[in-house]
């Protein structure tokens, strides 16, 4: 999968399997590479794309969170590049990345007809070496990469990159284009909405914002996300301030984006908030 430029040496390529988002950022010391794909067999394809850009070696690789399709491909990463190569991510994120590699491969164990099994089961996890819990900057030479976490969204240790003077901004899965925001079991639903005005903060009119998955979008895209998922963290405030039960609250509402990707985010959302702001239910 050819990379395509999106601005002054920033490079996207969007890889069928899970439609994520691998991105290379030029400077004169090098190249970083943000997430690394989904196992160590298809990140050798990530590699071999990432040469034919033809403008330098890989001299620092960035998880925006720890889910096994931006950090499987990491091993290959330190094969290819040497074992130096540091590997960047917030502490949240490369405290949990074994254990969620882990649970993932047990679930591809189990899914014998599954064509990737072999080769996710087949991968080495390795976690992040150089970690930071608000804020870091990746020094290029002639440019600043800048990684922040702005709060927890979609995992507790998402970080987004910021490349001030090509105006683009990686938001990992805080932002999706080509699925509604996947809200997990690991997923902080009330945060989310506050931490996307963190990243629309860090941003300018003009940024050109690359998801974790999907197409590259502009400002009014996240902004109508950040709307949408603003909307679900106040519906789950008002059905339990009403005391609807949590197991009926899917049913219960109107919601922006479809009721089965929802279920987490209403048991997860329910769970989060105080006792004082839940009724009991409703008879």
């Amino acid at each position: 999968m050819p990379f395509a430029e999106i601005a002054d040496r920033v490079w996207v390529a969007r890889y069928p399997w899970f439609d994520v988002n691998v991105t290379v950022v030029g400077g004169s010391r090098g190249l970083v590479v943000v997430d690394t794909h989904s196992s160590s067999h298809v990140a050798r394809e990530v590699v071999a794309d990432v040469r034919a850009i033809g403008v330098g070696e890989v001299v620092a690789v960035v998880n925006t969170h720890e889910h096994f399709d931006h950090t499987f491909g990491n091993a290959t990463f330190r094969e290819e590049y040497g074992a130096g190569v540091p590997i960047h991510a917030t502490d949240e994120a490369a405290a949990r990345t074994i254990e969620a590699g882990e649970r993932i491969k047990r679930d591809y164990d189990a899914a014998t007809d599954d064509p990737h099994r072999d080769e996710v089961l087949a991968t080495t996890i390795v976690p992040a070496d150089q970690v930071f819990s608000s804020a870091s900057v990746i020094d290029l030479g002639d440019r600043a990469v800048e990684l922040v976490h702005p709060g927890r969204g979609h995992t507790g240790g998402d970080l987004v990159v910021r490349v001030p003077d090509a105006d683009v901004l990686l938001a990992g899965d805080l932002v999706e284009e080509s699925a509604p925001p996947a809200y997990g079991a690991d997923s902080y639903p009330l945060d989310w909405p506050l931490t996307l005005d963190l990243v629309l903060n860090l941003a300018t009119p003009a940024t050109v914002f690359v998801p974790g998955h999907g197409a590259v979008v502009d400002r009014e895209f996240v902004q109508d996300q950040r709307a949408d998922i603003g909307v679900v963290a106040e519906t789950i405030r008002d059905l339990a301030g009403r005391g609807i039960p949590v197991g009926d609250a899917v049913a219960a509402a109107d919601w922006p984006f479809p009721a089965n990707v929802l279920e987490n985010a209403v048991r997860l959302g329910y769970e989060q908030l105080p006792r004082s702001q839940k009724r009991l239910p409703l008879i």
